[in-house]
């Protein structure tokens, strides 16, 4: 079963080593290119401080550091989670 609680974001990484392109033909290297993020997350189930680092596709906007975001994880393993920014 799935519940949900709020949590924090620490840090945001860029992956520059992957580049993804969204245009067919380029003026220069980064053009068009987009990039996948790494999101460290600290939540709280039951009293124990939970710290999470999610992988985020390219197509998704990352969250700012310190904003707060949904955090959806199983009820009988708190550790395996995900997060609540597709819209």
């Amino acid at each position: 079963m799935e519940k949900r609680t709020m949590g924090t974001v620490i840090s945001v990484k860029k992956q520059w080593w992957i580049k993804v392109n969204t245009k067919p033909f380029r003026k220069h290297a980064l053009d068009g290119a987009v990039f996948p993020h790494i999101v460290k997350v600290r939540y709280v189930v039951n009293g124990t401080e939970i710290i999470k680092r999610k992988w985020l596709g390219a197509s998704v906007t990352p969250p700012c550091v310190n904003e707060k975001v949904t955090v959806i994880y199983q009820e009988d393993k708190p550790t395996k989670c995900k997060l609540g920014l597709y819209r």
